[in-house]
């Protein structure tokens, strides 16, 4: 969390010292992100790093269409949380077990990658600042390693539990950030975006969801005509 509270400290320190001007008149045709991503799920202490892709076309001054992909995990920088025990369809089991389920929170590493297709609304109000808003329509994977040691070790091979397990689930989702520009085809973005799904149903009770807070350069091309 630290990196990241440093992250939006100095995209608002950028953004309060940029000096107000006018509204964008020359826009390009097409852009390109690509970047570092920090992902979060707070349900299960979930943190990720990796990074992001993002292509779009801009067919109206305040519209563009696109999609992204992004990959994050152990596979890539790091990625790890907890499972809590009272959120899995095992909490009855683990407390005629002797376990109590909200005392239990069981490691994991995973890695996840999510891709996303839809418009984005531009806000073009100052010439070196575009505003976006985006919703978005996408998939989700995950692959988890469950890392119980101990009796819950023993416990969840008896209830047959894979301690590989992985999923794909479709979401709807919705982000929003900010292009500063640095010359006419170069910029840096900001972006933060949310997803709420529910992954590996088979095991956990309640919905997840998923914070992605995104930062690098943009790489921008064609007129607008």
């Amino acid at each position: 969390m630290k990196a990241l509270k440093h992250l939006l400290l100095c995209s608002l320190a950028i953004f309060l010292c940029l000096p107000a001007s006018s509204q964008q008149t020359d826009i390009n045709r097409y852009t390109f992100f690509t970047g570092f991503d920090y992902l979060i799920s707070p349900a299960r202490d979930l943190t990720e790093r990796g990074f992001e892709g993002d292509f779009g076309v801009t067919v109206k001054p305040w519209l563009g269409l696109g999609g992204d992909f992004s990959a994050m995990g152990n596979g890539i920088v790091s990625g790890a949380g907890a499972i809590n025990g009272s959120e899995t369809v095992f909490a009855p089991i683990l407390q005629a077990a002797g376990f109590d389920p909200s005392q239990v929170n069981v490691p994991f590493k995973s890695t996840t990658y999510t891709f996303a297709v839809g418009p984005q609304f531009y806000i073009r109000k100052w010439d070196r600042v575009t505003f976006l808003v985006r919703p978005g329509f996408g998939g989700i994977h995950e692959a988890a390693d469950i890392n119980a040691t101990g009796p819950l070790q023993g416990l969840i091979s008896e209830l047959g539990v894979n301690p590989h397990q992985t999923d794909t689930q479709w979401f709807i989702g919705m982000g929003g950030g900010f292009d500063i520009s640095i010359t006419r085809p170069l910029g840096w973005r900001f972006a933060t975006d949310w997803v709420n799904t529910h992954l590996f149903s088979n095991i956990l009770v309640p919905r997840q969801n998923y914070w992605r807070f995104s930062t690098g350069p943009t790489f921008r091309w064609g007129h607008l005509k």
